[in-house]
């Protein structure tokens, strides 16, 4: 299948829109260097470059965060175990460590298509059905703390692993189907558009018009900085009409909050899903690794009320860890080390290509959605407070069209509606862990690609983006792949 774009209408946008709020990029600065702020580490180290704790991380807080690093390493074991403090994996579960999904604190990988007994390990899949119209008080409740109504046998997430002596849910896999783009210049791009099935289902059926989203492992450097953004901000770029122009207009998600037993707004997870990183480490516990805290206390994991086995499994709960597996302790030490997980300085970038490419980028109208910099918050806890940071995202649902649609809806962020990620560190990856897998699900193997996924709001960017010249847009590229 080909998709022909007419070289004189992507042109015609581009001048058009060329010009387009070019009083609002800003005077380069040697800020954007160390996109961290004073928090910014090194990128000059060899290997775990991405494992760095922020510079300005306090003295009194480092035992917490390396206590808090070992957990997220942690090798859960089923219970029962004599290791009562590492016991509780599953009964199903997608991973047995946090760092089984982050590699090298890094982002995900796909399975190889090409090797059929490689297991999706840091790309999940989560499900859903749609809502009914005369919902039960149990629905209600689901669709109030989850934002969806989970999958009645398999609930709101495949587990394709389990312990001994329980079947799995089943298997994810994937393959692919190319998709043709073209430039106004002529040249041709390939995409690989994602077709999601499962395997060797282990408990009947999938409802009918089950909903399946999956989504890829994302890096876990900055998230703290990301936390210290004021809400004030936030709800800012929300109220923006700047880029009606372009088509853009995005929203925040609004969540459950489990902690404050109240709605707030969302910031972690592909759609905004979670409202803190407490929150945030507690259902990755629980929805990939089977572990039960006081924010998700349920000993026995992900098992639903159709799976009869996995209820009579044994559970790790202890009296010793707030009666749960994972106690309030040991999450609080997980989000220490989450928080304070450091961004790099950037590639040097002083010389006329990035230059230019950097002057494409708010030329073509990226920096729409990809937000530059943020004061964070004097709230925000020690060493992260009154910092001028660059993660080039606006923290807001956006519609990004047909081609990444899912229609699987949580809370108020729609099926085709998705978080924008950060920037900075996007280059990296393939030092990391040798992964390039972008956007959502993984589909892009490289930063042009994610681009030419990009539709709905996005489209007139994406039509600007297609219309340059192959110098401009390796320039524009590179300036991307150096933040």
């Amino acid at each position: 299948m080909k998709s022909r774009w007419s070289w004189l209408g992507c042109l015609l946008l581009f001048i058009q829109g060329l010009d387009l709020n070019a009083q609002d990029i800003p005077v380069p600065s040697p800020e954007e260097q160390r996109p961290g702020g004073e928090a910014t580490q090194s990128r000059a180290v060899s290997r775990g470059v991405l494992q760095q704790f922020s510079a300005t991380l306090p003295l009194d807080a480092r035992m917490d965060v390396t206590l808090g690093r070992s957990i997220f390493n942690k090798l859960w074991v089923s219970s029962p175990s004599s290791t009562t403090a590492s016991d509780g994996l599953g009964p199903l579960f997608n991973a047995r460590s946090c760092a089984g999904c982050h590699l090298q604190n890094g982002r995900g990988r796909t399975p190889d298509t090409h090797q059929n007994e490689d297991k999706a390990v840091s790309l999940l899949l989560r499900l859903s059905v749609p809502q009914p119209e005369s919902m039960s008080p149990a629905h209600a409740e689901q669709y109030k703390t989850l934002g969806l109504i989970p999958e009645p046998v398999y609930g709101a997430q495949l587990q394709n692993f389990s312990v001994q002596g329980l079947p799995a849910e089943g298997q994810l896999k994937v393959s692919y189907e190319p998709l043709s783009v073209f430039f106004a210049d002529g040249e041709e791009v390939i995409l690989q558009k994602p077709i999601y099935s499962i395997e060797s289902l282990s408990y009947g059926e999938l409802s009918t018009g089950v909903r399946m989203s999956a989504r890829i492992a994302p890096p876990m450097h900055g998230l703290g900085l990301l936390e210290a953004i004021s809400e004030d901000d936030l709800l800012a770029n929300e109220a923006s009409e700047a880029w009606l122009e372009l088509g853009i207009n995005g929203h925040l998600n609004r969540v459950w909050d489990r902690q404050h037993q109240q709605t707030r707004i969302g910031r972690f997870g592909w759609k905004a899903l979670h409202p803190s990183l407490h929150q945030q480490n507690a259902a990755a516990l629980f929805e990939d690794i089977g572990i039960s805290s006081t924010f998700f206390p349920e000993g026995f994991g992900a098992c639903t009320p159709a799976q009869s086995q996995c209820l009579g499994m044994p559970d790790g709960n202890s009296p010793h860890l707030d009666g749960v597996e994972a106690s309030n302790a040991m999450v609080d030490l997980l989000t220490a080390y989450t928080r304070h997980l450091a961004v790099v300085d950037r590639l040097e970038s002083d010389d006329e290509t990035h230059r230019q490419g950097r002057q494409l980028f708010y030329d073509v109208g990226c920096h729409a959605c990809h937000r530059p910099s943020y004061q964070t918050a004097s709230s925000a806890p020690e060493g992260l407070a009154d910092l001028t940071i660059w993660p080039y995202t606006d923290l807001l649902l956006h519609d990004m069209g047909d081609g990444l649609a899912d229609d699987h809806a949580e809370f108020d962020a729609k099926g085709r509606e998705w978080k924008t990620p950060p920037l900075w560190g996007v280059g990296l990856a393939p030092e990391i862990n040798g992964s390039r897998h972008l956007l959502h699900d993984g589909r892009a193997r490289n930063v042009l690609e994610a681009i030419l996924w990009h539709g709905g709001e996005a489209q007139m960017v994406r039509d600007r983006f297609l219309a340059l010249d192959k110098t401009s847009r390796e320039a524009l590229l590179l300036f991307i792949e150096s933040l």
